[in-house]
């Protein structure tokens, strides 16, 4: 018998025939009208949704470039793969919802698996694919639900807390605020042009996304950039704004530059691992979101063509790969979208046609210097932290685990390291206190591939 949730996808796949007659064909296809919206409406959410989400175009090329990956290249991957899973996201699953590299995923790449662990970015890029396939298969067989009983949410919140505290940790390192004691072991940067135009950059970001500015990220970056012009000309400091062009071919060079099979070692199972959970249980916990926040749900009361959507990220992540990228995933910025009145896949659509011409930006792209980016990594790790209120700070038994993760991931400046700790002593506490039936099948599975990944690679 055919699962409940396929049915319904499948209803709502055919849905848009019996719109027939409203409106032009985008209507016709997409459903605008029967679901309250118009064409109008749903391209001017997508543009919403690109004003807040357009600096993954600057911001994974930055990170990326860390891990050696050369910046030009990682842009390109970016916008083919941003441009390529949004058009499906929106052709196939019809939901109002972007799929772009992943903050958190990114940073996990480049500061855990390559500068962390020491895997070359091409290794890096081979576990990205592993995990891609992996939740490709879980993604077409119904085990959500095993899936999402299995981890507690405790956890899963305090994860993508965790995962917010250490990118904001790379965005004030990155500008220089914060930097290396012997004394201290980190302390305050010198106060240069360079950190006092950081400073102003961070300040007015916050005050754009405060007002509620549509794109108040990528303003902010703007900003700065034109703060940091200057440096090395009239005040302090080496250059660190210079022209390049503005427009050149697209950068393949990284393009199936994966090492699939070296990929393929006991030893990188565990980061295989964590990245299989860290995005699938975010495009769940997207899904469901904007599902509730939007009413994007099936006659079940399940979020609308979550089994379509699962397996577009899926294949987003799988093919992040070989383009030369860390995993794509759905944004929970598509939530400004969705505020604006979208709720089809004719917003996905018009974000995938809105990223392809930065395939031709990258010269005028790589003038945004590291101190302007840093800006809206620091506001990206605010974001990330909203889940902290929903874990129960007053049961200890969900709270130390919950807190050993967020704090360990900044302090190890390991994502990994914070995931391992926190599934460990979540199973250590249930063991020592007798509460064996709290702990499912997939929780001893991943503490026991935290011990391995802590033998291995420590």
């Amino acid at each position: 018998m055919e699962p409940t949730s396929s049915l319904a996808d499948r209803a709502e796949d055919q849905s848009p025939a019996r719109a027939s007659g409203q409106g032009n064909w985008l209507d016709t296809y997409f459903g605008a009208s029967r679901r309250g919206s118009s064409v109008k409406t749903e391209i001017l959410a997508g543009i919403a949704t690109f004003l807040a989400s357009m600096y993954i175009i600057v911001v994974n090329p930055a990170i990326l470039s860390d891990a050696g990956i050369p910046f030009s290249a990682a842009l390109s991957a970016t916008v083919l793969i941003s441009f390529m899973s949004s058009l499906a996201m929106g052709l196939y699953a019809r939901n109002p919802i972007l799929v772009a590299p992943g903050m958190g995923m990114n940073a996990l790449f480049t500061y855990t698996l390559v500068l962390g662990a020491g895997l070359s970015w091409e290794v890096a890029l081979g576990c990205v694919f592993w995990s891609g396939v992996l939740f490709a298969t879980l993604a077409m067989f119904n085990v959500r639900e095993a899936i999402i009983e299995a981890i507690p949410p405790s956890l899963r919140y305090a994860i993508t807390c965790g995962i917010g505290l250490f990118i904001t940790f790379i965005g004030f390192k990155n500008a220089g605020f914060i930097v290396g004691s012997d004394a201290t072991l980190v302390t305050l940067g010198n106060m240069d042009a360079s950190l006092i135009t950081f400073f102003i950059g961070m300040m007015a970001t916050a005050i754009l996304v405060i007002m509620r500015f549509n794109g108040a990220l990528i303003l902010g970056i703007a900003l700065t950039t034109l703060l940091a012009t200057p440096m090395g000309r009239l005040w302090g400091g080496d250059v660190v704004v210079e022209w390049s062009g503005l427009a050149a071919w697209p950068d393949f060079s990284a393009v199936m530059k994966v090492d699939i099979w070296g990929a393929l070692k006991v030893a990188y199972l565990p980061f295989i691992f964590v990245m299989l959970f860290t995005n699938f249980f975010d495009a769940l916990s997207c899904f469901m979101a904007l599902s509730e926040s939007a009413d994007l749900k099936d006659k079940n009361g399940n979020p609308r063509n979550l089994k379509r959507s699962m397996t577009v990220d899926a294949f987003a992540s799988m093919i992040a790969a070989p383009l030369g990228t860390s995993a794509a995933q759905t944004f929970i910025e598509s939530g400004a979208g969705v505020a604006q009145g979208g709720r089809t896949g004719l917003v996905a659509v018009t974000i995938a046609f809105l990223f392809l011409p930065f395939l031709f930006l990258s010269p005028l792209l790589s003038l945004v210097p590291g101190i302007a980016t840093a800006p809206a990594l620091v506001l990206v790790g605010l974001f990330m932290l909203a889940p902290i209120s929903k874990i129960d700070w007053t049961r200890f038994e969900q709270a130390f685990p919950a807190f050993l993760a967020i704090i360990l991931m900044p302090l190890t400046y390991s994502i990994t390291l914070g995931i391992a700790f926190g599934f460990l002593s979540f199973v250590l506490i249930k063991l020592a206190t007798g509460k064996l039936y709290d702990i499912k099948p997939a929780m001893w599975v991943s503490a026991a591939l935290s011990v391995v990944m802590l033998v291995t690679t420590h």
